[in-house]
């Protein structure tokens, strides 16, 4: 007797940025996980999915060699160091669904000047919760063919 399975891409897919980080995208896991810090694994994660070399991501994110230095001694990520590298992941996980997961296109855009933003590369406006806004709204206005 022959066991036929159904198919579920749930088994298959690929897991996603958050699944990949070990964070929750949001809701109280995330919270608390921000609250305490993250765990520096997700530095790393985080700068391997997104194919940008240690030095780029801490820069982008406000991270002084010599802080990321005590934090990958520590293993944790304070609350406000935490809060940036998930805001990074929001932009970068937001502008790889735009570029249908083609990693190296979403790198490209976020590191060039784009037209939306001033002529500013994208990974240069999240210093600010505010600007990380502006390119997340850009990102929805080019998913749905708003281009002014």
């Amino acid at each position: 007797m022959s066991v036929v399975r159904e198919f579920s891409p749930r088994l298959y897919s690929k897991p996603n940025l958050w699944q990949q980080l070990g964070i929750a995208e949001r809701g109280p896991k995330l919270y608390q996980a921000l609250h305490e810090g993250f765990d520096y694994q997700v530095f790393d994660k985080l700068a391997a999915v997104s194919m940008l070399d240690k030095k780029q991501l801490a820069t982008v994110c406000q991270l002084a060699p010599a802080t990321l230095a005590r934090r990958a001694k520590s293993g944790r990520f304070t609350q406000g160091e935490s809060d940036r590298l998930y805001r990074f992941a929001t932009v970068f996980a937001a502008a790889s669904a735009l570029f249908a997961e083609d990693i190296k296109a979403t790198k490209r855009w976020l590191t060039e000047p784009v037209y939306g933003l001033g002529d500013e590369a994208p990974i240069d406006m999240l210093a600010t919760s505010a600007e990380s806004q502006a390119v997340l709204d850009l990102i929805g206005r080019l998913e749905h063919g708003v281009f002014a």
